[in-house]
């Protein structure tokens, strides 16, 4: 069993960054990839990022290259997701998740939190 908790969610404007963390507990951190999914109203949850075990191979989707970078710090349990520059349409409840595969698909992961809500105004 892995425990999740999100922090570092808010308010900003258009252009503005973020960070957000992900704390992990129970099982080995190191043992799982790391994935950042996102939840819009009316949405379905879809897939940001994703990091490998080591942190040596990183997954994004197309329209956050470039500004969001995932991390990993396994010493600390944790997973980053730096958020530059950004857009209304990053709006949304973000969560992070866990799984032994490395994999862009929301049902593959086997763990969740209960996710952060970032909101950007225009």
């Amino acid at each position: 069993q892995v425990q999740l908790v999100e922090s570092g969610g808010g308010l900003v404007q258009a252009g503005g960054s973020l960070r957000l963390s992900c704390a992990a507990s129970g099982r080995t951190f190191s043992s799982y990839a790391m994935g950042w999914f996102r939840q819009a109203p009316g949405k379905e949850r879809e897939f940001v990022a994703a990091v490998s075990q080591s942190g040596g191979v990183t997954s994004y989707k197309d329209s956050v290259k470039g500004r969001f970078t995932i991390s990993r710090d396994n010493a600390k349990n944790t997973v980053y997701l730096q958020m530059n520059s950004l857009k209304p349409d990053d709006t949304a409840v973000y969560y992070c998740a866990a799984d032994p595969g490395l994999g862009t698909q929301a049902d593959l992961y086997h763990y969740w939190g209960q996710g952060t809500q970032v909101t950007v105004s225009s």
